[in-house]
């Protein structure tokens, strides 16, 4: 057997760790940057940051945030519409329950603290509604609907809705009704498109649903109703005119337009689908139509999701795996990408307060505030 030849790695080019030196660290964005030049998950969350970095810098990438999960009850709220606020998304894809649940927190309410000794059962007879370690009150939800009546009643009703028109005048009724942050206002105020593509599968789908049942007034047919069978079929005839294709194709037309793309996915299921089907959509397009149109690939990608892709499913789908469907750029031609296999109330605040730093925003802030408490 030949002798081996022993290589230092720096002759091979390999890129070299540093230790990481707590006493060189001065802020957030220093931590992260140290941390890509360590191993395991403090290697892939310094890599998404710096990833993170180049996608939301350049002035020509349209960012689409995709949000699942729920991270406004985990009190996650305020990162998003802060994203929204400073120009780090451009477009945002979420589930209907996370919007839902930020709408209770933008108009006022409150979610609590779950004990473990406290029964399920009990909390279903007291209207808590227990998501992990947390609780949402019923009662906050019926204030939610209550923001959902007063956008729906001043709305064409010959208009055909799609969860973008909708969350747009959500966001509308905010601003007019709501003094603090929200998601929907942030969104209104700065032009971001919000799309719920599985909108019936949430708290304001079924708010739209029973809201349509309610205008049209009589009850004839639910008095003179049998069974709750019958009952049923009386109410389901009035539905809200809702088209999801609306939203397929807003969306589309939003990332044709875009030179480049990015996309930064908390989690994954439906939103994270969705906003990336669009290359196949395209693509399927020109086969079947003879059009010629670029599908719009993702040449940026950050995501942080605890899935790991060995399961098999979508949420671990890994960016690596999406370019043999058309819907990234590979790395050989520029596509850059980082995956956190990780709870995002973990990472992502530490993600965003380095965004803040590296942009400039804290310092700003820092200004805004000193301002204000001198007068």
């Amino acid at each position: 057997m030949p002798a081996r030849h022993f290589h230092d790695g720096a002759q091979d080019g390999l890129e070299p760790l540093e230790a990481l030196d707590p006493y060189a660290v001065r802020s957030f964005s220093d931590l992260l940057t140290a941390m890509k030049r360590t191993a395991f998950g403090g290697r892939r969350l310094g890599e998404a940051f710096e990833v993170l970095e180049e996608m939301i810098g350049d002035p020509e990438c349209r960012v689409v945030l995709t949000l699942s999960g729920a991270m406004t009850i985990a009190k996650m709220g305020k990162l998003i519409s802060t994203m929204i606020d400073t120009g780090m998304v451009h477009i945002v894809v979420s589930t209907g329950a996370l919007i839902a649940h930020g709408m209770s927190e933008a108009v006022g309410k409150t979610h609590y603290k779950y004990r473990p000794s406290m029964n399920d059962v009990e909390l279903y007879e007291k209207g808590y509604n227990r998501v992990y370690d947390t609780l949402e009150m019923e009662l906050n939800l019926n204030h939610v609907e209550e923001v959902v009546a007063a956008t729906l009643k001043r709305l064409d009703p010959n208009r055909s809705l799609s969860s973008e028109l909708l969350t747009r005048e959500l966001g509308r009724t905010l601003k007019e009704t709501c003094p603090g942050p929200a998601i929907l206002k942030s969104a209104f105020e700065k032009g971001v498109p919000v799309f719920i593509p599985a909108f019936t599968d949430s708290e304001l789908g079924l708010d739209v649903s029973i809201w349509a049942m309610s205008q049209h007034g009589s009850l004839e047919g639910i008095r003179s109703a049998t069974s709750d069978v019958e009952c049923w079929r009386f109410l389901r005839q009035h539905i809200p005119s809702f088209n999801p294709f609306l939203d397929l194709n807003s969306y589309t037309e939003h990332l044709l337009a875009a030179k480049r793309l990015g996309i930064f996915t908390i989690g994954g299921g439906v939103p994270r689908n969705w906003a990336q089907q669009t290359p196949p959509y395209i693509e399927i397009l020109n086969l079947r139509l003879g059009t010629t149109l670029t599908p719009p690939r993702f040449r940026y990608g950050v995501r942080i999701c605890p899935e790991p892709d060995y399961w098999g499913g979508l949420s671990g789908c890994t960016y690596q795996e999406g370019v043999s469907w058309g819907k990234f750029v590979p790395v050989s031609e520029g596509g850059r990408y980082a995956e956190v296999l990780s709870d995002a109330t973990v990472v992502w605040p530490l993600l965003m307060m380095g965004l803040l730093e590296r942009f400039g925003h804290l310092k700003n802030q820092g200004n805004e505030r000193r301002s204000t408490d001198n007068g």
